[in-house]
């Protein structure tokens, strides 16, 4: 519980003059006139007020605000002696140097914001050689900033460094000669690279050419070469080691009759790819072929496409001779299928079948298509665009209602059950 006492005990008066730290000053001390008092009038010291005590009525924040001016008045006189004995210092330095005093006196005679270029004189007191090498540099200019270099580490150029290099000359400009590009089918002088010749001859892929030459299993005129890249004489005559050759021919080709709901390629939302229909349970030629192992499934890829709505005969491959035979740009090899239609075909719709119609802005090549009864035709083709065979009876008036693939080159679909698979066989070719 809070109580108030009617009669606090009062403090006792101190003892202590002005404020702390200062010393008090004999006010009969005389001091010597400066250059400020002669500007200035001369302030008066007010008058001690800690021994005296404050008027009645008046507030004790009155009587603080004496003793701060005391305080100050005190320091005052301190200050101008400090700065009378540094003026003259500074005097007799100019004194001795002549040259700093022709200085100080043009300095003088200019205005105080000319004087250093920024905020002129700074008060007396200051360092006079400071105030002219900031004058000199004002004068002068800003210096540019140094170049960076792009080397964080790279040590900082020295003068003697950069007046060199503002000595050295430039050097010439030098204009480099313009490279003509080959004329068309003429090979470049420095050869054609190995993997595309090993390709174009049949020998392999890119992509497994590439491959035995890291492992050195690539000769060159008898030579091994094992770096990628290397560029070779179109004639040169290339061989194989027996890894390679027999690398190629564990490498499997799978034969699918594949069913109607299975894409080829690419997985689509809801359906799956034929290549998952390749396993041990559905493999056609079990008791005659080599069993199937899931190692085989390793770089298993479609050679060529087949329509979700689509049946029949899918090659799938690790050989990438077989696939450049046949879904390469220069592929030969005939592709044959039957096709269901219904419609009516226009007058000369047969013929355009055969040659002249154009699908995506492109004329297609030469077909054979003729009728094997009322609603089916037999189509061979060599190349396959996309749905191919449907846009073009949509063309002449036929609408798709089947479609069969029987043979890919030499290769027959044959007796293949639906949804099931076998190896191709080492007497069998596609062209």
């Amino acid at each position: 519980m809070n109580t108030i006492r009617r009669n606090p005990p009062k403090p006792a008066p101190s003892r202590i003059s002005g404020t702390l730290k200062v010393r008090t000053r004999d006010t009969t001390e005389q001091t010597a006139p400066t250059a400020r008092e002669d500007s200035e009038p001369a302030r008066k010291p007010a008058p001690a007020r800690a021994d005296k005590p404050a008027p009645k009525g008046r507030p004790a924040r009155e009587q603080g605000r004496g003793e701060q001016g005391q305080a100050r008045a005190d320091r005052e006189p301190r200050r101008t002696e400090r700065d009378q004995a540094r003026g003259e210092r500074a005097a007799g330095r100019t004194e001795r140097d002549p040259a700093r005093k022709e200085r100080d006196g043009a300095r003088t005679e200019r205005p105080r914001t000319e004087r250093d270029g920024t905020r002129g004189a700074r008060g007396p007191g200051r360092d006079d050689s400071t105030r002219a090498q900031r004058s000199e540099s004002a004068e002068r200019g800003p210096r540019p900033a140094p170049a960076r270099s792009n080397t964080a580490d790279a040590p900082r150029a020295t003068p003697e460094r950069r007046r060199a290099d503002a000595a050295r000359p430039a050097e010439p400009h030098v204009e480099r000669p313009t490279r003509v590009p080959a004329a068309a089918g003429e090979v470049p002088p420095e050869g054609v690279r190995l993997s595309k010749i090993m390709a174009e001859r049949g020998i392999c892929s890119r992509r497994e050419a590439d491959e035995f030459i890291e492992r050195g299993w690539v000769f060159v005129d008898g030579k091994r070469v094992s770096e990628l890249g290397v560029r070779i004489d179109p004639d040169a005559r290339i061989t194989l080691a027996a890894e390679a050759a027999r690398t190629q021919q564990q490498r499997v080709t799978i034969l699918l009759h594949k069913p109607v709901g299975y894409v080829s390629g690419q997985p689509e939302p809801g359906y799956a790819p034929a290549v998952s229909l390749i396993g041990a349970d559905n493999q056609f030629d079990c008791d005659t072929a080599q069993r199937f192992h899931p190692s085989q499934l390793k770089n298993l890829a479609p050679a060529g496409r087949l329509d979700i709505d689509s049946t029949g005969l899918l090659v799938l491959t690790q050989d990438g001779r077989i696939a450049r035979q046949l879904i390469g740009a220069d592929s030969e090899i005939d592709k044959e299928y039957l096709v269901r239609v219904e419609g009516t075909l226009a007058e000369n719709g047969l013929d355009l079948l055969n040659h002249g119609l154009w699908l995506d802005d492109r004329p297609l090549r030469p077909a054979k298509v003729e009728w094997i009864n009322d609603d089916q035709l037999r189509f061979v083709l060599r190349e396959g665009r996309k749905r191919q065979i449907r846009r073009m009876c949509e063309q002449v008036g036929l609408n798709v209602v089947g479609l069969k693939r029987v043979r890919i080159g030499q290769v027959k679909l044959s007796d293949l059950p639906l949804g099931q698979w076998r190896f191709l066989r080492e007497d069998e070719r596609f062209g």
